[in-house]
């Protein structure tokens, strides 16, 4: 099963972003003030209309709900359709599935019903995702587009991909792929300072030990109007536990972790995005998979082991510009981390006011 789009890239000659200058360029960007955007493409468009895109597939992006592009997609759309080889890099939720979906969907032959463009996800939920959007930005254009992803049936998928479809979204453990496969990449990167969601308003709560954790829990979802929330946890047990002791206190709560198989994982998250299901509990495996608009507040019960996750999670609330609320649960053990988390963003993550509620 051949993809017509992998390895050849046609980026500019000249670029300043060759193999042996790329670790160098990285950090200077990462570490230096300057600019909000960083590329070696100049190309900005205002509109979607100005990117010379297919009517049907504007049609689809217009139907999703995109009126204006967002910075990301001024700035990466036209690479893809142009056939370059594109690494972007931007905040959560501001429509960077959209921008290579929109590419791919540019530049596929819908007369021909084989594989040309492969997608790859770290997880399944994003994978599954991803799928979503792009079937829905190409509505119109009859894109036929399936996801392989662990957890269901290989029969099922091997008689969809016989029957034959454009585009393959999947799940590898793990792929070097920016150096093994890409030819010159065009490059669209965001400083990491840059990444921490003005959206977000970031707080936390100074619970001093573990156990007390529960209360204070229990306590905001009691005195706050929510619309849907997410709290994170950093063991699958500790999902199961956290579900039991809110439910026993008559909290309706929904809970996944990547030890249930992916069926169920499928309908809790078809509950949650259809908002039958308003307060989910889960772990940082399945942070990236969470796109659900309606998200107004994120709990870390427990703070994320490595700052980069901190990102992944709080950017499940606020998404597209809404917005959102973060929450951290702090114990003695967890201070270094917060220093970590705002060292590393660049942030300073405030003690929660007591008018919380008036920011939900």
């Amino acid at each position: 099963m051949a993809c017509k789009f992998g390895s050849s890239g046609l980026a500019p000659e000249g670029s300043q972003f060759d193999t042996r200058h790329y670790d160098t360029k990285m950090n200077e960007l990462l570490q230096s003030d300057g600019q909000e955007f960083f590329t070696s493409y100049d190309e900005v468009y205002d509109s979607f209309d100005a990117m010379g895109l297919q009517e049907n597939l504007l049609r689809g992006i217009y139907a999703y709900g995109f009126e204006k592009p967002s910075a990301i997609q001024q700035r990466g759309i036209v690479p893809f359709c142009k056939g370059l080889d594109v690494i972007q890099q931007a905040q959560s939720g501001t429509g960077k599935t959209a921008t290579f979906c929109s590419g791919i969907l540019q530049q596929l032959d819908y007369g021909l019903t084989q594989c040309q463009a492969l997608v790859l996800a770290p997880t399944r939920e994003l994978a599954q995702q991803i799928e979503k959007v792009m079937r829905a930005l190409g509505d119109y254009l009859g894109v036929k587009v399936h996801a392989c992803v662990g957890g269901t049936s290989v029969r099922e998928d091997q008689r969809i991909l016989s029957a034959g479809v454009h585009v393959v979204v999947g799940t590898p453990e793990a792929l070097e792929i920016t150096r093994k496969f890409m030819n010159k990449p065009v490059r669209i990167l965001v400083k990491r300072d840059e990444l921490t969601l003005e959206g977000i308003k970031q707080f936390y709560v100074n619970v001093e030990k573990e156990e007390w954790k529960l209360e204070t829990l229990c306590d905001l979802y009691e005195t706050l109007a929510i619309t849907q929330s997410v709290i994170f946890v950093n063991t699958r047990r500790k999902v199961d536990w956290l579900t039991d002791k809110m439910r026993s206190r008559d909290h309706t709560v929904s809970a996944t972790h990547g030890d249930m198989d992916q069926n169920t994982r499928d309908i809790i998250m078809r509950e949650f995005r259809s908002g039958s299901s308003r307060v989910l509990i889960t772990t940082d495996l399945l942070a990236r998979g969470i796109d659900v608009q309606q998200v107004s507040l994120v709990i870390n019960y427990d703070l994320p082991t490595q700052p980069e996750n901190y990102l992944h999670r709080i950017g499940r609330s606020g998404r597209f510009g809404r917005k959102g609320v973060s929450i951290n649960f702090l114990t003695k053990d967890d201070e270094r981390m917060l220093q970590d988390i705002q060292k590393f963003y660049n942030v300073v993550i405030e003690e929660l006011p007591s008018n919380v509620a008036d920011l939900l």
